[in-house]
């Protein structure tokens, strides 16, 4: 499909939408690089596709839905994903952000819906871009008064995945070990279970890691009565191990250490399934 530049913004919509698509490809989690395809007329027929997908309302200056549909292969890696807690809106959200800065603007935080429900959204009709490895592994959908209304896409400022994006069109890292040091907060790639492609998907996705050193209980009274220089006590004795957590689970303990100016985490035990329960 070719679309004459639009008038008022001298922007051809077919270049906005495939520009917001190789954005998208770039950072979507994927066991391969991804291409951003030919530029297309959305339809109903598109949600049979794939198996679910994931919208978010657009905002800084730019109006409308945008929205990724995805393969049954991302799906099922986050269901067997070795790290509670991870959803596919959360999976997506990256992709999601890089396509609405190429297109201007900012995503809300994205939402996981059916795909049918997803196209719903779009009442004013959409475009369609697909984003394909050796399969179809996603699309991106914008709707065309987005596009019409949309600046000249800006170069997003998304570390890719797993490679950069070419063109085609839509057919009828690790784990922390005992000895190692990691920072207190800041993403994580999720382990590596066997050889699954599923798991390999997820490699590329941020998870937040936090250390904690302790927790403690008060009253609403004696919170409201803190003041700087009080000493909180937590329910740890000195020198006990502090707990990793990735999303609120525990995975490991260790002894909290100076990295240069910051703090970090030198691990001293990987707990199991049943002890991190």
């Amino acid at each position: 499909m070719t679309n004459a530049a639009d008038p008022t913004t001298g922007r051809n919509p077919d270049d906005v939408a495939l520009a917001a698509a190789e954005a998208a490809a770039a950072v979507l989690p994927a066991a391969e690089i991804l291409s951003a395809g030919g530029v297309q007329p959305g339809t109903e027929q598109v949600a049979d596709l794939f198996a679910s997908g994931v919208v978010a309302d657009l905002t800084g200056g730019v109006a409308g839905p945008v929205a990724l549909l995805v393969a049954a292969d991302l799906v099922q890696a986050i269901a067997a994903s070795p790290v509670e807690g991870l959803e596919l809106a959360a999976a997506v959200q990256p992709a999601l952000d890089a396509a609405a800065q190429s297109l201007g603007g900012a995503a809300n935080v994205g939402r996981t819906l059916e795909p049918a429900e997803v196209i719903a959204l779009f009442t004013a009709g959409f475009t369609v871009v697909p984003l394909i490895g050796e399969t179809i592994a996603g699309a991106l959908l914008v709707s065309d008064t987005t596009l019409t209304g949309a600046p000249a896409p800006v170069p997003p400022a998304f570390e890719a995945a797993y490679g950069v994006v070419g063109g085609a069109s839509l057919p009828p890292e690790p784990v922390a070990t005992p000895g190692a040091t990691v920072t207190a907060t800041g993403p994580v790639g999720l382990p590596a279970v066997g050889a699954s492609r599923g798991i390999e998907m997820l490699h590329g996705v941020d998870m937040e890691v936090t250390v904690e050193l302790g927790r403690a209980r008060m009253t609403v009274r004696e919170l409201l009565a803190l003041t700087p220089g009080n000493v909180l006590e937590l329910d740890r004795a000195a020198g006990s191990p502090a707990d990793l957590l990735v999303n609120g689970r525990l995975i490991a303990r260790g002894e909290v250490v100076v990295v240069g100016e910051d703090f970090g985490l030198r691990i001293t035990e990987i707990l199991g399934e049943s002890a991190a329960s």
